[in-house]
């Protein structure tokens, strides 16, 4: 059986554990969205519900839930700050992240208050390729079709 190829772009960072990246503007705007692993363990998804914009979030908390063809679960904030926008046309077809995730797939928009201090624990740049091997092995290992 042929490997799957994931795309992950590389001007972003991830989140390795609960497969979220992260796309940063030079005002510590951070676009969030699931990653290719993350949607691939999902499946298509069939609903998403975020928590308003102003809501006041700590990396790791929920952000929304999900539920998709493989399961349903919380959505978890990659960094601590304010959600200042949701992606309504996601929430409403949630099948947008299944078609453009990077893109018009994204989730929230937080104004990140720690960048400085949990950007560090994000994955990018030499370490994202190492990382991604590393996953692929993983759910291999733990009988996923990577």
């Amino acid at each position: 059986m042929a490997k799957k190829e994931y795309t992950f772009p590389t001007d972003l960072f991830y989140d390795g554990k609960n497969h979220m990246w992260l796309k940063k503007d030079g005002d510590n705007h951070i676009l969030v969205g699931i990653d290719a692993i993350g949607l691939d363990t999902l499946g298509d998804l069939a609903y998403i519900t975020l928590k308003p914009k102003g809501t006041e979030v700590k990396k790791g908390e929920s952000i929304g839930t999900l539920e998709a063809a493989k399961m349903t679960g919380d959505i978890f904030a990659p960094v601590s700050g304010k959600i200042i926008s949701i992606n309504n046309a996601c929430v409403e077809n949630p099948g947008i992240v299944n078609e453009d995730q990077y893109n018009k797939g994204w989730l929230v928009s937080i104004e990140a208050t720690e960048w400085e201090n949990e950007n560090n624990q994000l994955i990018s740049g030499e370490n994202l390729q190492p990382w991604i091997e590393a996953e692929i092995h993983r759910m291999e290992t733990q009988g996923f079709d990577a």
